[in-house]
């Protein structure tokens, strides 16, 4: 399976490709697309939806995942706008076919550093032990793209063990 992990933002949007077989995630790409931040905000969005769109036509993953909303009352402006960049991915992936999934931060930090309210350092060296790197990813959003391909996989993979454990449960093969 070919995961694409996606960490959305206006200036830098994080992307980490990973394989997943016999039971192993191997790094493929990572990166980041970028959008002038002195361009309007159309404009930027457009330089999100195209980057995305060659990463997605490129590499053809089986699953893209983003990151969920993270807002507080005290910045609603920065979630609207978030949400704006979570869009234009999620229209990329649409257009090419690839399915979405999303997850909450404190999911995914819980699942690659076993703490939901990891902070950067620690899901950078996550990431860094994963997939025994030199040194921990960067920029951010980069460790952070990976870290939401790998828990997906963790997390698809105690799904599928549920399901597989309820089957025999139920007397079948």
């Amino acid at each position: 399976m070919r995961i694409l992990g996606i960490d959305p933002g206006l200036q830098r949007t994080g992307y980490g490709l990973i394989d997943v077989a016999a039971g192993d995630a191997a790094l493929v790409e990572a990166g980041v697309v970028r959008a002038d931040a002195r361009k309007t905000l159309e404009a930027r969005l457009k330089e999100i939806y195209d980057g995305v769109s060659g990463v997605l036509g490129e590499f053809r993953p089986d699953v893209a995942v983003v990151e969920e909303l993270f807002s507080t009352y005290s910045h609603p402006k920065t979630a609207i706008l978030m949400g704006h960049a979570r869009g234009v991915i999620f229209l990329a992936a649409a257009e090419a076919g690839v399915p979405v999934v999303s997850y909450a931060p404190n999911r995914i930090k819980q699942a690659v550093t076993n703490s939901g309210h990891a902070d950067k350092q620690q899901v950078q060296r996550a990431v860094q032990a994963a997939f025994r790197l030199a040194k921990p990813p960067q920029p951010p959003d980069v460790a952070d793209a990976l870290a939401i391909a790998l828990c997906h996989w963790r997390m698809a993979g105690r799904g599928a063990a549920r399901r597989r454990s309820a089957t025999r449960a139920k007397g079948s093969p």
